[in-house]
């Protein structure tokens, strides 16, 4: 299959567009911005696990402040754990 002149020159003009696109325009980003980077670098904390001692009384601690009438999203706030987490236990 043969190309016509017209063609030819409709396939030259596509890959000079081509050509000048890659040239001029600014290499994509890969990944994250930089900068959500850094803020989520700085908000995360080490992952504390508790020992069955302090389980026991973090429920404890959990139930009295319940009874209390504090609520959970105060409770989560202050101990820095999810809701669904004073809910779990």
């Amino acid at each position: 299959m043969a190309l016509d002149a017209r063609e030819i020159a409709k396939l030259r003009r596509i890959i000079a567009i081509s050509e000048k696109l890659i040239t001029f325009s600014p290499r994509p980003k890969q990944g994250r911005p930089a900068s959500t980077i850094q803020k989520s670098a700085t908000k995360q904390r080490k992952r504390i696990r508790r020992t069955g001692n302090e389980l026991i009384e973090f429920r404890q601690m959990l139930k009295t402040e319940l009874k209390n009438g504090i609520p959970v999203a105060k409770i989560a706030k202050k101990q820095g754990v999810s809701a669904s987490y004073v809910y779990q236990l």
